[in-house]
């Protein structure tokens, strides 16, 4: 799944691709709105991405499917 985190006075988007579902990433988005310091997230490959929680502008969560690839695909 795909997750854009909109960071505040920054232009760029961070994009993080997780293997986390929907449910666990909004719960974490949840739980860091709601008093935490940071947000923590796990990227596809292991890597620990970390956001101040006072940098979120917004969280975009995208679907869990994967898209088909290649031409027979449609």
């Amino acid at each position: 799944m795909e997750i854009t985190i909109g960071v505040r006075n920054v232009t760029r988007e961070l994009v993080v691709e997780t293997d986390q579902s929907s449910d666990e990433v909004a719960a974490a988005v949840k739980e860091a709105l709601d008093g935490a310091t940071t947000l923590e997230l796990t990227d596809a490959r292991g890597r620990r991405v970390i956001v101040p929680t006072t940098a979120i502008g917004y969280v975009e969560l995208g679907t869990e499917a994967s898209r088909p690839v290649g031409f027979g695909s449609l």
